[in-house]
């Protein structure tokens, strides 16, 4: 009988080369495990830029076309169904992508699950290796090579800050105090990124978190830690290309971006008409006799105002018969 060849990991090329950074910047650069790590997120992100640029213009878009989309959704309210097909032919005609601030984390996937793999194993190897040695210590204590730490390895090996071991998932306080900054930086991040229209979709960004909290507990912490600085480049991304860009960052005054129209009605306010005295009410009179002409008639009538009608003066009852 014969034994099929077990299938090789699809992201092992991802896995070799990002493996080989990483050791590149702890042993070229004299980087930290931990460090080596953050430096893998810029590299990653800063390829990721010109991407980010385009998705950017189509986050423009969507806030230029809000809204349109807003009155369309109101229109179709009580029909979901033909709402949906208006909305897409909506971004078709007008040539957008509202899933465009999610391609991001789309992309980063690979690198995320490839990272993952990495510290199971790969990166193990490389801290607290040679992979014998890890295999023997990880039969010692009824473990594999995959589910044992280099802490129990080598103490000390995986180390970063207050994470006492890098590939291995973290617990108690230390646990709390990383998914506080995931939670945080993610929110952040989704609250930037999200600038459709569509509640739903808002709703499912800011969720996304919270539904990932109860599957990265299991994972290595310095997944989190890649997690975490991704979250935090692209909180300062957003904010940089925002503020470029002359679009307001969420929360301040909506005037950068806007309209000519729209500026300067949001910078002038509207006149307010100006409370009239009894010297004001009588200047119509004085008009029509020729006493308010010039200058003096123009000082009573505010600007941008129309003068009242004047008003007709009665005739004085003398008490005489005819």
């Amino acid at each position: 009988m014969t034994t099929l060849p077990i299938a090789a990991n699809p992201l092992q090329p991802l896995i070799d080369a990002f493996d080989w950074v990483l050791v590149g910047f702890h042993d070229t650069v004299g980087l930290s495990w931990g460090m080596s790590i953050i430096a893998l997120t810029v590299v990653v992100r800063t390829l990721l830029i010109p991407l980010t640029l385009k998705q950017f213009k189509s986050m423009q878009s969507l806030q230029r076309l809000a809204p349109e989309i807003k009155a369309l959704q109101e229109k179709y309210k009580d029909d979901k169904q033909r709402q949906q097909q208006e909305m897409m032919k909506f971004y078709q005609e007008n040539k957008v992508n509202p899933f465009g601030s999610c391609l991001p984390l789309v992309l980063q996937m690979p690198v995320f699950f490839s990272l993952f793999y990495m510290l199971r194993k790969d990166l193990k190897i490389d801290i607290c290796g040679p992979e014998a040695v890890i295999a023997a210590k990880a039969h010692e204590v009824g473990k594999t090579i995959t589910t044992i730490g280099c802490q129990e390895v080598k103490p000390g090996s995986a180390t970063f800050g207050f994470i006492p071991d890098l590939t291995f998932h973290a617990t108690g306080g230390v646990l709390i105090v990383l998914l506080i900054l995931y939670v945080g930086s993610q929110l952040l991040s989704s609250v930037l990124m999200s600038v459709t229209a569509d509640r739903n979709q808002r709703f499912i960004m800011i969720a996304l978190p919270f539904v990932f909290v109860p599957f990265i507990q299991s994972f290595p912490a310095g997944l989190l830690v890649y997690w975490i600085t991704t979250n935090l480049w692209t909180v300062g991304q957003q904010y940089l290309i925002r503020r470029s860009a002359g679009m307001p960052v969420r929360g301040a005054p909506a005037t950068a971006g806007a309209p000519a129209g729209a500026a300067a009605a949001v910078a002038e306010p509207k006149p307010k008409p100006e409370k009239r005295g009894k010297k004001d009410k009588d200047a119509p009179a004085a008009a029509e006799n020729g006493k308010g002409k010039g200058k003096e008639s123009a000082a009573v009538t505010p600007r941008g105002t129309p003068p009242p009608p004047p008003r007709q003066r009665k005739k004085k009852k003398t008490g005489r018969r005819r």
